[in-house]
């Protein structure tokens, strides 16, 4: 069998590379899959135990070595590398849409193509380069979008004629193709030999490695790991690294405190056959054809070909503990179509003679990105799991990310992306892990565009408006399981066209959209904005907000009924969140966040609060609707429905108040809006949430209320130049880059978490600032749209990119949102960004290879431009910060 015949290589090459391995490790290697003694018994204690001896559990054992962690052990239930990294494909390929994930995936080629000199241990590296074929126009330009962003970072890439592709590879079929992209420095390697070349290394620098051991818990106590439970004995422990695979999510809830790691399995098949008559030449290109579901890559003169096909198969939802992972059953029924569109692509191949097809578990995850990081209710406990079959592209980098996180208490990139905190444990339900990675699994090459949505798992958590919404033609989105209004379809339209609009260019909501911010600008609209992180802080004396105080960076200390904007910074000074608190009494606070800060913000102030029980902290989300009133007329149907007056001098801006409206009572009204337009916030105890509403929208029909959704309120937010969490403010962002320097109080008094670099900031400038960008000679209607990730040039030079961008309905022109670095033209070295570099710059916008011209700025359009008008009366340069 083709399995075994691969992990007889991989025993071999590891014998002849290290003969020590039994005496070091204490473990006898056979290919029987029978207990065997162990001679060496585990520690009494270490400092970190990872779980898994896969590509992840190897990696991570790798670079904390590397970075000095001495006390370390690796257990693994089998052998190692016998898990899913024993049946990867061992493509290495760096074409990324998340550009975490490109950098992940960069640097595990870069350690691969070293690995073998380092350690000895042959891992097959292999530079053949990869090719991403497009049948149609829009997959071209998903792949051109890739390729501007491989292009910035420095890794060749082209974007090449089929005819191209023909020389590169000769036995591919390109009549239907309209283009790929050709990156010449992807790589193939054996996934099970690098594991062991990593095992090797890290068991040089000390790592104890225990085949044959299996975890049945980790031990917490007060909230940390303390140490783990094994079939061979106890280990104390200071950090626990859950790297099982597809078996992290039952090891997760192996305990007494359930650590939620959101992945499941699925039966991923690929081909394997004899070689050809003219064996394929090793140098070969990877094959990517994403339109036909497949891959396609040269395998000792033969081919290796496997895909993602339409209707996969979940495997082990109910459970199942099996130590290594046995060849489960061939199905050609089922491989079918992906056998067509292999023969479609290489005709050549209908004589050729199959060797096997190859059945291997696969494990994904809710959104197709991979999870690390730390639990959210266990300090110490961290995970890297769930590859959604990209295992040994994430490889490298993930294990050295990880590996930071443990030894410094951060990683080097923003990871937030893959951060284990974006799920909540709704998401760790298996009916829906099942039915998500059965729609997850296809789309790893369905095309994506902007703003897709997944169909499954939905309706989790909704508005108590959620029917009467979308009644009224709300088309839903859904964040952190919510499920929030994109825009509302007018009576008439065609529904039809609208749910399956999917374009790079213009959109068919574009006019929608265009009224709901038109009746923002001019009359009152409504967005339910329930899904926003709500929490309380209280105390019984002063503790909450000399807390608080510590932990944020503008000074709460305000009269109550004032609402502060403040960011929870951490020690280097970036965004841990941004959020609005509102001080309800002396004693008592109220804080607004955005929707995926749920888990994220309640672990960061759990972990930093005293575990005093005069203080608490409690998660009020649930308890609240929240019902964004936007427009000059808010003023007016509030005042109509609460028989008080609701002007500038009774209810000044960023205030907060409890109030009646209608028959309701206690409810918190707050001047604000997220968005610079006037109006105000309502925070309804839910069970007042359909009366309030209803009286709002009766209240307002004389002034011409309507509903809208997140879609305008994103193109009113961009427009003014407000930034977002998780999308333009990161943990790598401080206010200081972004424009937000009354945001921070330096002087207030006492010491707050990240005080001394902003104030170094202060003193010496800042190497990236937030800058706002106005397209200059885009067409909206035949050009394509920018939408985030998009890299900035500047006199020509690249110096950033896009966080987010939206149509600005009141300028006329799309506005993007970015950072600008300013580096050394000679040495690459970033240099500090001052307003004159930004001023005196001429800048273009990338878009999928095509460059447009931009205006940059750095405060936002005063309030003049708030009434629409015509392009050519809009003048760019003036401005004022407002």
């Amino acid at each position: 069998a083709a399995g075994m015949f691969l992990r007889l290589l991989s025993d071999i090459q590891w014998r002849a590379a290290h003969p020590k391995w039994r005496r070091m490790t204490g473990s006898q290697r056979s290919t029987s899959t029978t207990a065997e003694p162990h001679p060496l018994s585990l520690p009494a204690q270490a400092q970190v135990v990872i779980c898994g001896g896969g590509i992840m559990g190897t990696s991570v054992a790798y670079h904390l070595s590397k970075m000095g962690f001495k006390d370390i052990v690796l257990l693994e239930q089998g052998r190692l590398a016998a898990g899913t990294t024993r049946f990867c494909a061992g493509i290495v390929s760096t074409a990324r849409p998340v550009s975490i994930e490109l950098k992940m995936a960069h640097y595990s080629n870069k350690l691969y193509q070293q690995l073998e000199q380092e350690t000895g241990v042959q891992t097959g590296y292999m530079k053949t380069g990869s090719i991403s074929l497009a049948q149609t126009q829009d997959r071209l330009i998903s792949l051109k979008r890739i390729a501007s962003s491989l292009n910035v970072m420095g890794i060749p890439c082209e974007i090449i004629s089929p005819k191209k592709v023909s020389q590169l590879h000769p036995l591919i079929n390109i009549h239907d193709l309209v283009g790929a992209m050709y990156v010449p420095e992807d790589a193939l390697v054996s996934s099970a030999n690098v594991s062991l070349a990593l095992a090797t290394a890290a068991s040089r620098n000390g790592v104890q490695i225990h085949e044959r051991t299996s975890v049945s818990h980790v031990t917490i106590q007060k909230g940390r790991v303390t140490g783990v439970e094994t079939d061979r004995g106890r280990i104390q422990c200071e950090y626990f690294v859950n790297c099982a695979g597809q078996w992290a999510y039952e090891l997760g809830h192996s305990g007494e405190e359930p650590v939620h790691i959101p992945v499941h399995a699925c039966e991923h098949f690929y081909l394997l056959t004899h070689p050809l008559q003219e064996p394929l030449s090793s140098s070969l290109p990877t094959i990517v054809d994403p339109d036909g579901r497949i891959y396609i890559r040269n395998w000792q003169g033969g081919i290796l070909s496997g895909g993602f096909e339409k209707n996969p198969k979940p495997l082990f939802t109910e459970g199942r503990n099996q130590l290594e992972i046995q060849n489960l059953q061939e199905d050609w029924d089922h491989f079918g179509p992906l056998l067509s569109a292999l023969l479609r692509r290489m005709p050549g191949l209908e004589a050729l003679q199959i060797m096997q097809l190859v059945n291997c578990p696969e494990s994904f995850t809710p959104d197709m990105r991979c999870i690390m990081g730390e639990s959210p209710t266990a300090r110490g406990y961290f995970v890297l799991a769930g590859m959604n079959s990209a295992g040994i592209s994430y490889g490298g980098g993930a294990g050295k990310y990880l590996a930071e996180w443990i030894v410094n208490g951060y990683p080097s990139e923003n990871v937030w992306p893959l951060d284990l905190k974006r799920f909540g444990t709704l998401q760790s339900s298996r009916t829906f892990l099942r039915h998500r990675v059965m729609e997850v699994m296809p789309l790893m090459y369905d095309l994506k565009v902007p703003r897709w949505d997944f169909q499954t798992g939905r309706q989790l958590r909704t508005s108590p408006l959620y029917d009467r919404l979308d009644a009224q033609g709300a088309r839903w989105m859904e964040k952190h399981g919510f499920e929030r209004v994109k825009y509302f379809v007018p009576p008439g339209s065609d529904l039809l066209d609208l749910d399956h609009s999917k374009t790079f260019y213009k959109p068919d909501w574009f006019d929608i959209v265009g009224a709901e911010v038109k009746c923002c600008k001019e009359a009152v609209c409504v967005i339910d904005m329930s899904s926003f992180t709500k929490f309380e802080i209280s105390s019984t004396g002063d503790q909450a907000l000399e807390n608080l105080q510590y932990l944020f960076s503008n000074d709460l200390d305000v009269p109550v009924g004032h609402v502060v904007h403040t960011g929870m910074l951490n020690e280097k000074g970036g965004y841990e969140n941004d959020c609005s608190i509102a001080r309800l009494s002396k004693r008592s606070f109220f804080m607004i966040s955005p929707t995926d800060q749920q888990v994220h913000c309640w672990a960061w102030l759990k972990n930093r609060l005293p575990d005093d029980s005069n203080l608490v902290l409690e998660d009020v989300t649930w308890k609240y609707t929240a019902l964004n009133l936007i427009g000059p007329r808010a003023v007016d149907v509030l005042s109509e429905l609460s028989y008080a007056p609701m002007t500038a001098e009774h209810f000044p801006s960023l205030f907060c108040k409890e109030m009646s409206v209608g028959y309701a009572n206690g409810i918190r009204v707050m001047s604000i809006t997220h968005t610079g337009e006037p109006g105000f916030v309502l925070y309804i105890p839910i069970e007042y949430a359909l009366h309030v509403y209803n009286e709002v929208m009766n209240m307002g029909q004389k002034y011409g209320i309507r509903n809208a959704g997140y879609y305008a309120l994103r193109s009113l937010r961009i427009e003014k130049f407000f930034a977002f969490w998780g999308q333009d403010l990161d943990a790598f962002t401080t206010p200081m880059e972004c424009g937000r320097e009354f945001q921070v109080k330096l002087d207030k008094g006492m010491e707050f978490l990240g005080q001394d670099v902003l104030l170094e900031q202060k003193q010496n400038g800042v190497y990236k600032r937030f800058t706002m960008f106005i397209l200059e000679d885009h067409d909206t209607d035949m050009d394509l749209w920018p939408w985030w990730g998009e890299p900035i040039f500047r006199n020509g030079r690249y110096v950033g990119k896009t966080t987010s961008s939206a149509y600005s309905y009141t300028l006329e022109r799309h506005v993007c949102l970015g950072f600008v670095h300013h580096f050394d033209e000679q040495t690459g070295e970033e240099l500090v960004v001052t307003t004159d570099f930004i001023n005196q710059g001429e800048y273009e916008i990338d878009i999928a290879g095509q460059r447009f011209q931009a205006k940059a700025k750095l405060y936002p359009f005063s309030s003049l431009f708030a009434q629409r008008r015509r392009k050519d009366d809009v003048e760019l340069s003036g401005y004022q910060r407002e």
